[in-house]
């Protein structure tokens, strides 16, 4: 990107006034300023979104949908103005297809546990791909361990792209479900989701789309991608942690069955028989996290208050700033380099283990994450056992890529 490019992102998205707004971004470590590097791991959160969560212990604190005291109901209509505000963030077209969970994971995990054991028989064939995370995995696999189906992979190429044209030879009319990431959390990828979503619908195939990486940075339309499942969390959309979406479409949602028993899923039980509560409620099973669903409301209206273009084109722009700087260091390999990628960078470092980088690192104040990024696949595709990962949110800065290139090159004096 040319200067003046730069120049024009940086005049049009003030970084220090987002800074200005996370409060942990403001401390040292080790002496050091906090260089925080890992937002593909959890973001930080805004003091809007702290302070949303203080008030509601201070001031609301209730259980939801039961009482008809003061607290409750007003406990009640600011969690559901939370399911409203997320539904019109992802413009789906009913706050019955907002089911709160845990997280992305619980998210998947409800989709194989429900819609998988209705739907998958022995013989059938579920279909994700090389890069996923172990979330988009493990719950696939203890679904075909019963016997019931055959996990098929999509190979991806060198650069860390799925092979679209493999994709679309493995869809068969044996394939039940595929799911795959919208963004790569080891490595970056974008995926062209729309696209791979409209292959798999012509062969009448629905698709599961893991979205924890791509909320954060991109404003997701599921009405718009076609998406049958989309899972995400709060946590890395600069909200709490502990609380999660999954996107459902009401006719996949209306006939499947409910994911766990107990309060607030039912509407009436009897011994002999129970009959389940409507949408969302029937996935909703017992006290849910009202603070946190109500805190990441506020995460809500911070992200829709932001233009999004501008994040992008200055994300974008770091994302090239950091890329280049790190490949003139000598030893320095980057794992994935998509043509299409979102703000993480993995790379390895000749000679020293990736956790003796994020280690010496961290002494420096700089945060990143080392390990296999619970994408182990990953790992044996490209034959390392691990990389150093850095991943960037829209508060980070070109200065904070400089502290993380000196940083690196006092790792290099430490092991030469």
């Amino acid at each position: 990107m040319s200067n003046t490019n730069t120049i024009a992102v940086e005049q049009a998205f003030d970084v220090e006034k987002i800074r200005n707004d996370f409060p942990i971004l403001k401390q040292s470590v080790y002496g050091k300023p906090l260089v925080y590097l890992d937002n593909a791991a959890t973001s930080q959160k805004p003091k809007m979104v702290i302070d949303t969560l203080c008030r509601y212990y201070t001031k609301t604190n209730a259980n939801v949908h039961r009482g008809v005291h003061f607290l409750s109901e007003k406990a009640s209509h600011e969690y559901e103005e939370t399911r409203e505000k997320v539904r019109q963030y992802i413009n789906a077209s009913s706050h019955e297809e907002i089911i709160f969970t845990r997280g992305t994971t619980e998210g998947i995990n409800l989709v194989a546990q429900t819609f998988g054991r209705q739907n998958v028989r022995e013989g059938d064939e579920i279909l994700i791909s090389t890069m996923e995370h172990h979330s988009n995995i493990v719950p696939w696999q203890m679904l075909c361990s019963e016997g019931r189906a055959t996990l098929k992979i999509i190979p991806i190429n060198d650069k860390g792209e799925i092979i679209v044209e493999e994709y679309e030879r493995l869809l068969t009319p044996r394939t039940t479900l595929t799911a795959f990431a919208h963004v790569s959390n080891s490595l970056g990828t974008v995926n062209s989701v729309k696209h791979m979503i409209e292959i798999a619908h012509n062969k009448n195939v629905p698709v599961l789309i893991d979205g924890a990486q791509a909320m954060p940075h991109y404003r997701i339309d599921v009405r718009d991608l076609d998406a049958d499942f989309y899972s995400f969390s709060s946590h890395k959309m600069f909200g709490p942690t502990g609380i999660g979406v999954l996107y459902g479409k009401k006719s996949f949602l209306e006939s499947m069955p409910p994911y766990q028993g107990g309060g607030d899923m039912i509407k009436s039980v009897t011994f002999e028989k129970t009959l389940y509560n409507d949408l969302p409620y029937k996935f909703e099973a017992g006290t849910p996290n009202i603070a946190d669903t109500i805190a990441f409301g506020a995460a809500i209206d911070y992200l829709g208050a932001l233009d999004f273009e501008s994040i992008q084109e200055y994300e974008h722009e770091l994302l090239e700033y950091a890329t280049e700087r790190l490949s003139a260091i000598e030893g320095i390999n980057i794992i994935g380099t998509a043509e299409h990628k979102a703000s993480v960078i993995s790379f390895t470092l000749e000679g020293v283990h990736p956790h003796d980088i994020g280690t010496i690192l961290d002494r420096e104040g700089i945060a990143i994450r080392t390990g296999h990024h619970c994408a182990q696949p990953v790992m044996q595709r490209f034959g390392v056992p691990a990389t150093a990962r850095i991943s960037f949110a829209l508060y980070n800065t070109r200065e904070e890529v400089d502290a993380l290139v000196n940083g690196i090159s006092r790792v290099k004096e430490i092991f030469a």
